[in-house]
């Protein structure tokens, strides 16, 4: 394993409700983003130990710590080489935790002009702008 960095996956949440399977929606070209960096596996020893934040215009809406993880780390990697061979650069995004704007109540929903940050401990900030959706491909 290399490493360790932010990713903000960019749900496009009408798409995620078309099945009973979230890839649709989260799958969208130019939705995601991962950064700023990737900070190499031997400068954080325990990944379990870690604090996660997300926030919009500067406001927390998630927070939580890695040890609060369902699977470990080094378990997900065993399960998904099981499923699939992992080549190097690959990437695997691990989730979210709770606190995801749709089931708030109410529920909270990005707009464009809105920004976007997650904040791994040890790790750094990664920032994103929401912007208008461009049309469909």
């Amino acid at each position: 394993m290399a490493g360790y960095s932010c990713y903000n996956e960019g749900s496009i949440r009408d798409w995620q409700r078309h099945t009973s399977q979230f890839l649709a929606g989260k799958s969208f070209e130019k939705s995601g983003s991962f950064g700023p960096w990737l900070v190499t596996a031997d400068e954080i020893p325990d990944p379990s130990k870690l604090t996660l934040e997300t926030r919009i215009n500067g406001k927390t809406v998630q927070t939580t710590t890695t040890d609060m993880m369902i699977t470990a780390i080094p378990e997900l990697i065993v399960y998904i080489s099981t499923i699939m061979t992992l080549l190097p650069g690959d990437v695997i995004v691990t989730g979210t935790p709770a606190g995801v704007g749709f089931k708030r109540n109410p529920p909270l929903f990005m707009k464009p002009g809105d920004i976007a940050e997650v904040e791994i401990s040890s790790v750094g900030v990664l920032k994103n702008p929401v912007a208008a959706e461009q049309g469909v491909h």
